[in-house]
C-alpha cells in the first residue's frame, strides 16, 4: 500500500468530509441517559445516532451499510459494515468501537464557547463530544475509505457506536447477544475511547481501573431542628458520613482500606510504568492545581501506579448542605454525598460494591438511617499479550505516521465495552488507543480535539487494518 497515498486520502476525508459533518454532531445535545431521565422523549441520542448514519450513507459507499437498532426502552446503537476487500477468505472481522453519548454541558466555558456548539480554532475543534468520544466514528469511516483510496485491504469490519458508555452501557450487553451471528469470529478490537499524554506518538492502553460509583446518605431527624434546642444532642449527620468515610479511606494518604477494593499489581505492569517514565521527551501531564497545592507524590512512578494500578475516592457530590450565603443555624436532617471508588483493573466490581455496603450500613454511628442507593459498576480491564504480528505492524504506524515509538500505559477510567468484550472474544486482539490528552477537558469546559491527531490516528489504524488483513489472508491460503 502508497502511505502517501493513504496520507492524502485522510487528509482529503477529514477536511471534507469528516470535520464538517463531526461540527454538525457536537450540536446535538446528547446527554447520557444517567444525566438526561427523558432521553428517549427528547430523542438527543437516536438524533445522534441518525446524524452519523445518515453521513455514512451519504457517501455511497460501495459494500458499506448503516442500520440503527433501538431495543425496547434501551438507547439505540449503530451499526457500520464494510464487508472484506479480499473476496472469499475468511480474515475474522474487525471490531472498532466508539460512543455518541456526552457528559452534560458542565462548568463555565470560555467566552465564545460552549458545549453545543462547534468552535474551530487552529487544530482545535472544541464542544462536548469532539474528543469524548463522537469523533471514533470519523476515525474508523475514514480508515476505510482511505483505505480503498490507497489500495490497502481490510477484513470484515463492524463499527459500533454505542449511546450508552457514559452511563456504564448498560445496554451493550444485550445488543451484543443481538449481533453475536453478525460479529462471529472477532479477531481484532480497535477501540476509541482512549489515550494519552501526548499527541506526539500512539497511546496503547495495557489497563483500566474500575468503577464504584454510589450515592451515601445518613439522615438523622425527619424535619430540621433549630442548633441552639438541638446541637449536642442530636448527633450531626455530616459528622456521620466522616465517621463512615474514615472507615473506607485513610484520609491522611488517601489509602483505600477496603481488601476487597485493593489488588497487587503485576510486575511487568510495573515494568511498562518504569518505561513510560523514562521516555526521554516525557513530559508529566498537568493539571490546574490551584497555587500551593502539590500532588500526592513527588515520584512519578507512584503518581501513575496511583491512577492506574491502586484504588482511590472521590466526593463528586453533595446534598443537604445549603450554599454558605443561605445558611441557617439548624441541625440538618440529612447529607447525602456521591462516592466515586476507582478500582484496580483486576477487581470485580460487584465484590468491591457488596463490601463498600456492608461497611456503610454495619454498626452505624448514632444508629443513625443510612441509604446507599444509585450504584453504578465497571469492571476494569487488563490486556492479553500483543501478538507477533500485531506488534510488527504497530512498529510500522510508529515509523510511518509518528514521531516516536508508541507507549504502553494504563488509564484510570473505565470503557465498560472492553472487559464485556475480552470475555466474548478471549482469543482476539486488542488495541485500546484515542485523542485523549490530559489537558483536552474530558467531561470539563473547552474540550477540545486535535484534528492534526485525528489525522494521525486515523492513517495508523487504517494500517493495522491493513496488516491485519494481509497477515490473515496468507495464513489461510498457506492453511489451503
Amino acid at each position: 500500500m502508497d502511505t502517501e497515498s493513504l496520507r492524502a486520502a485522510v487528509t482529503r476525508e477529514w477536511d471534507e468530509q469528516a470535520v464538517p459533518n463531526l461540527a454538525e454532531l457536537i450540536r446535538i445535545p446528547a446527554v447520557t441517559t444517567a444525566y438526561d431521565r427523558s432521553w428517549a422523549d427528547n430523542g438527543h441520542l437516536r438524533a445522534a445516532a441518525e446524524h452519523v448514519k445518515r453521513w455514512v450513507e451519504g457517501r455511497g459507499l460501495p459494500n458499506v451499510r448503516c442500520e440503527v437498532l433501538e431495543l425496547d426502552g434501551r438507547p439505540p446503537l449503530l451499526v457500520v459494515e464494510a464487508q472484506p476487500t479480499a473476496e472469499g477468505v475468511d480474515l475474522g472481522t474487525v471490531l472498532l468501537y466508539g460512543h455518541l453519548d456526552r457528559q452534560p454541558p458542565t462548568g463555565e466555558w470560555s467566552p465564545g464557547r460552549d458545549a453545543w456548539t462547534p468552535v474551530l480554532d487552529g487544530d482545535r475543534l472544541y464542544g462536548r463530544g469532539s474528543v469524548d468520544d463522537s469523533y471514533s466514528a470519523y476515525v474508523a469511516i475514514s480508515a476505510i475509505v482511505a483505505l480503498a483510496a490507497a489500495g490497502g485491504v481490510h477484513a470484515r469490519s463492524i463499527v459500533l457506536l454505542e449511546t450508552e458508555e457514559e452511563s456504564a452501557s448498560g445496554s451493550l450487553p444485550a445488543y451484543l447477544d443481538l449481533l453475536q451471528n453478525r460479529l462471529k469470529d472477532v479477531s481484532l478490537v480497535i477501540c476509541l475511547d482512549s489515550g494519552g499524554e501526548d499527541h506526539k506518538r500512539l497511546w496503547l492502553t495495557k489497563s483500566l481501573r474500575g468503577l464504584v460509583s454510589a450515592t451515601l446518605t445518613v439522615q438523622v431527624l425527619d424535619t430540621p431542628v433549630h442548633s441552639g434546642l438541638a446541637a449536642g444532642i442530636v448527633p450531626d449527620s455530616f459528622r456521620i458520613v466522616r465517621q463512615l468515610l474514615e472507615r473506607l479511606e485513610d484520609a491522611t494518604t488517601g489509602e483505600i482500606r477496603l481488601p476487597e477494593m485493593n489488588a497487587p499489581i503485576p510486575g511487568h505492569r510495573r515494568a511498562e510504568v518504569a518505561a513510560l517514565t523514562g521516555l526521554p521527551d516525557r513530559q508529566q501531564p498537568r493539571y490546574p492545581l490551584t497555587a500551593g497545592t502539590r500532588q500526592m507524590s513527588d515520584e512519578a512512578v507512584e503518581l501513575i501506579l496511583n491512577n492506574t494500578w491502586r484504588p482511590s475516592l472521590t466526593v463528586t457530590a453533595a446534598a443537604g448542605l445549603p450554599e454558605p450565603a443561605a445558611a441557617v443555624p439548624v441541625v440538618r436532617q440529612a447529607t447525602s454525598v456521591r462516592l466515586s471508588f476507582r478500582l484496580p483493573p483486576t477487581v470485580k466490581a460487584d465484590h468491591a460494591a457488596r463490601a463498600l455496603i456492608d461497611v456503610l450500613t454495619t454498626d452505624v454511628p448514632y444508629s443513625a438511617k443510612v441509604d446507599v442507593t444509585d450504584v453504578m459498576l465497571i469492571n476494569g480491564w487488563n490486556a492479553r499479550p500483543t501478538a507477533s504480528w500485531l506488534t510488527a505492524a504497530l512498529e510500522t504506524a510508529e515509523q510511518e505516521v509518528f514521531d516516536g515509538p508508541s507507549a504502553a500505559i494504563g488509564l484510570g477510567g473505565g470503557i465498560p465495552f472492553l472487559e464485556m468484550l475480552g470475555n466474548r472474544y478471549p482469543e482476539a486482539q486488542f488495541v485500546v488507543t484515542g485523542a485523549v490528552r490530559s489537558d483536552s477537558n474530558v467531561h470539563a469546559p473547552d474540550e477540545w480535539l486535535s484534528l492534526s491527531f485525528a489525522h494521525k490516528l486515523t492513517e495508523a489504524i487504517a494500517l493495522l487494518m491493513d496488516s491485519h488483513a494481509r497477515r490473515n489472508t496468507e495464513t489461510s491460503r498457506r492453511s489451503a
